[in-house]
Protein backbone atom coordinates (compact mmCIF):
# COMPACT_ATOMS: atom_id res chain seq x y z
CA UNK A 1 0.00 0.00 0.00
CA UNK A 2 1.74 3.59 -1.15
CA UNK A 3 0.96 6.36 0.81
CA UNK A 4 -1.81 7.67 -1.74
CA UNK A 5 -3.75 4.49 -1.25
CA UNK A 6 -3.23 4.64 2.75
CA UNK A 7 -4.81 8.07 3.00
CA UNK A 8 -7.19 7.41 0.66
CA UNK A 9 -8.23 3.84 3.14
CA UNK A 10 -8.28 6.07 6.38
CA UNK A 11 -10.03 9.34 4.65
CA UNK A 12 -12.79 6.69 4.06
CA UNK A 13 -12.88 5.25 7.52
CA UNK A 14 -12.89 8.31 8.95
CA UNK A 15 -15.07 10.06 6.77
CA UNK A 16 -13.08 13.48 6.64
CA UNK A 17 -11.84 14.80 3.10
CA UNK A 18 -8.74 13.39 1.40
CA UNK A 19 -6.95 16.86 2.01
CA UNK A 20 -7.89 16.81 5.62
CA UNK A 21 -6.41 13.62 5.95
CA UNK A 22 -3.61 13.78 3.88
CA UNK A 23 -3.58 17.05 6.23
CA UNK A 24 -3.73 15.43 9.58
CA UNK A 25 -1.68 12.57 8.85
CA UNK A 26 1.79 15.04 7.36
CA UNK A 27 0.96 16.54 10.93
CA UNK A 28 1.87 13.66 12.76
CA UNK A 29 4.66 12.45 10.90
CA UNK A 30 6.13 15.75 11.19
CA UNK A 31 5.74 15.78 14.74
CA UNK A 32 7.21 12.60 15.21
CA UNK A 33 10.30 13.49 12.96
CA UNK A 34 10.41 16.81 15.26
CA UNK A 35 10.30 14.81 18.72
CA UNK A 36 13.14 12.04 17.15
CA UNK A 37 15.51 14.99 16.28
CA UNK A 38 15.20 16.46 19.60
CA UNK A 39 15.54 13.13 21.10
CA UNK A 40 13.03 12.33 22.90
CA UNK A 41 11.37 8.68 22.27
CA UNK A 42 7.38 8.56 20.76
CA UNK A 43 5.33 5.55 22.24
CA UNK A 44 2.39 5.01 20.51
CA UNK A 45 -0.46 2.75 21.94
CA UNK A 46 -1.18 -0.18 20.09
CA UNK A 47 1.90 0.21 17.74
CA UNK A 48 5.44 0.51 19.50
CA UNK A 49 8.08 3.07 20.13
CA UNK A 50 10.67 5.03 18.46
CA UNK A 51 14.02 6.51 19.65
CA UNK A 52 17.10 7.46 18.39
CA UNK A 53 20.41 5.45 19.35
CA UNK A 54 23.49 5.42 18.35
CA UNK A 55 25.34 2.69 16.37
CA UNK A 56 28.64 2.72 17.52
CA UNK A 57 31.63 3.31 15.06
CA UNK A 58 32.92 -0.60 13.33
CA UNK A 59 35.18 -1.82 10.96
CA UNK A 60 33.75 -4.04 7.58
CA UNK A 61 34.89 -5.85 4.82
CA UNK A 62 33.65 -5.16 1.05
CA UNK A 63 32.99 -8.60 0.13
CA UNK A 64 34.55 -7.97 -3.28
CA UNK A 65 37.49 -6.57 -2.88
CA UNK A 66 38.55 -7.35 0.64
CA UNK A 67 39.24 -4.24 1.59
CA UNK A 68 38.19 -3.16 5.52
CA UNK A 69 37.14 0.23 5.87
CA UNK A 70 35.96 2.10 8.85
CA UNK A 71 32.62 3.01 9.23
CA UNK A 72 32.13 6.48 11.65
CA UNK A 73 29.28 5.99 14.18
CA UNK A 74 25.70 7.64 13.21
CA UNK A 75 22.47 7.75 14.93
CA UNK A 76 19.64 5.42 13.78
CA UNK A 77 15.96 5.48 14.18
CA UNK A 78 14.47 2.32 15.93
CA UNK A 79 11.01 0.66 16.20
CA UNK A 80 10.43 -1.65 18.61
CA UNK A 81 6.41 -3.12 18.44
CA UNK A 82 4.27 -3.66 21.11
CA UNK A 83 4.13 -7.49 21.50
CA UNK A 84 0.14 -7.69 20.84
CA UNK A 85 1.59 -6.32 16.99
CA UNK A 86 4.53 -9.23 16.85
CA UNK A 87 1.68 -11.47 17.42
CA UNK A 88 -1.09 -10.58 15.46
CA UNK A 89 1.58 -10.55 12.47
CA UNK A 90 2.74 -13.91 13.37
CA UNK A 91 -0.84 -15.28 13.29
Amino acid sequence: MNNKEFIAALSQKTGYKIEDTQNMVRTIVYDIVDKLTEGDAITLSGLGSFDVKKRMERVITNPSTGQKMLVPPKLVVNFKPVSSLKERIKG
